[in-house]
């Protein structure tokens, strides 16, 4: 096949390129442009797309023998991802801008001009895996080795898309593999240190960055009753689940730490609470889409069982899910067996029978067990 290989730089995709050379295809290496800032040098681990993950995916290129170009998609970057995000936090939701990238820039902008360019599929070193049934249909599922699974930020791709994607990691027992491979290949990223935080926060001071692009207004910190035992300098620089920077006026009563349990954009109100109260067991999803064709259960007012997870490293837990429409759009309604802790607004639910993944959806709420939200006014 002709395979566009996106090379973000890193070991991972330096890798999966070799193998798609390896297998025989003809492939052509591109590096995306995201940055808007393309002087930028990462530093140690944080932040990606930048200056030097280009010349390192150009050598990686040069070694491996194959075209390498770039593909400026800042502007989309931008528009879809980094604007996305600071509009879900403006609202008082926790966005996953890496979920984002993966649907609207590297499965959608880039598999869309592969294809305008005669390309038969994209190649990336997600850690995934591609299964056909035995009517050729693909479906999404883990990869091989667990502890680097990274087909949670691949739940957003549709039918279509896989059919266009290529995962050679996919059967990878280990990173330490990938590693020795790229070593013995030549390649210079064999030990690079991996990404992590948010790209384009290189410094990982998220609620620094916010604060340059969200008005914040001090407002008032809350407990669960209601009661003010704070203040704060802008409610959207708070994340469910936060226990840290609070600076509480008045202790709990029973003198234990407290928690962000929500944060109200609207009445620029932050409330606290008991760890406790973190527990949720009902969660509803909106925007929501299937990895693949969907199961033959999937249809309004239908139930099946699942597995579900909202975090890219988080453990799963089993739920009951209904399926149910608003108009002509989706929504789904998870119970969960077992509650989860500090789910937040705007975070992705993925959905996963076994190894399988099938689909997902944007929290659009998350009850917590023993507390009605509606009590704080």
């Amino acid at each position: 096949m002709k395979v566009l290989a996106a090379m973000s730089g890193g070991v991972d995709s330096a890798v999966a390129a070799a193998r798609a050379v390896d297998a025989g295809h003809d492939v052509v290496g591109v590096h995306l442009a995201l940055s808007r800032m393309p002087g930028t040098l990462r530093t140690g681990s944080r932040g990606c797309c930048t200056i030097e993950d280009s010349r390192d995916a150009w050598r990686a290129c040069d070694i491996l023998g194959i075209p390498y170009y770039v593909w400026d998609f800042s502007e989309r970057f931008k528009e879809d991802v980094v604007d996305d995000f600071i509009a879900e936090y403006a609202a008082g939701r926790t966005p996953n801008p890496c979920m984002r990238c993966n649907e609207r820039i590297k499965f959608a902008a880039l598999l869309e001009k592969a294809l305008a360019l005669g390309f038969d599929a994209v190649c990336t070193g997600h850690y995934a895996k591609v299964i056909e049934d035995e009517h050729g249909n693909r479906e999404l599922h883990r990869a091989a080795d667990w502890a680097k699974d990274q087909s949670y930020v691949l739940g957003v791709l549709t039918h279509e898309q896989l059919k266009h994607s290529m995962f050679p990691l996919a059967d990878t027992p280990s990173k330490a593999e990938v590693r020795a491979e790229a070593a013995r290949r030549g390649l210079s990223v064999a030990n690079k240190p991996d990404s992590h935080d948010i790209c384009f926060i290189a410094d990982g001071d998220t609620r620094g960055w916010l604060a340059e692009k969200i008005e914040m207004q001090p407002g008032e910190i809350v407990d669960e009753t209601g009661a003010v035992v704070g203040g704060h300098d802008g409610a959207n620089a708070f994340t469910v689940g936060q226990r840290r920077g609070l600076k509480l006026g008045r202790p709990a009563a029973d003198g234990k730490p407290r928690f962000v349990l929500e944060i109200r954009p609207k009445e620029n109100k932050v409330v606290v609470g008991p760890e406790a109260l973190l527990a949720v067991d009902q969660l509803r999803g909106i925007k929501v889409s299937w990895a693949g064709l969907p199961i033959p259960a999937v249809g309004a007012g239908s139930e099946f069982d699942c597995m579900v997870q909202v975090r890219a490293h988080g453990d799963p837990v089993p739920a009951r899910a209904r399926v149910e429409l608003d108009g002509s759009r989706q929504q789904l309604a998870l119970t969960l067996v077992e509650p989860m802790r500090g789910v937040a607004p705007g975070q992705t639910m993925v959905l996963y029978q076994g190894t399988r993944v099938l689909g997902q959806a944007t929290i659009d709420s998350a009850r917590s067990l023993g507390w009605n939200p509606a009590r704080v006014s």
